[in-house]
């Protein structure tokens, strides 16, 4: 179960320093890709410790942090 969460949080980490280092990106896919990986780790840390599936929460917590990013770019262009 331990190894599952490990192998599950190394993974979510490595994505998102993938998309972490797109130079390319405006401000509003940096806030949208911040918030998809910090949602991922979270979902995953949370699911993991709870005894459920770390990599059903990575991808809840990925599509929730992508929302919170947009919803803040959008806020913040007002």
């Amino acid at each position: 179960m331990m190894k599952k969460l490990a192998l599950t949080i190394t993974s979510v980490i490595f994505l998102t320093s993938a998309l972490s280092g797109c130079a390319n990106m405006n401000t509003h896919e940096k806030n949208i890709a911040y918030g998809t990986g910090i949602g991922a780790i979270g979902g995953a840390a949370i699911t993991g410790l709870a005894g459920g599936n770390a990599a059903t929460g990575a991808l809840i917590g990925a599509g929730v942090g992508a929302a919170g990013g947009y919803l803040y770019n959008k806020d913040k262009k007002k």
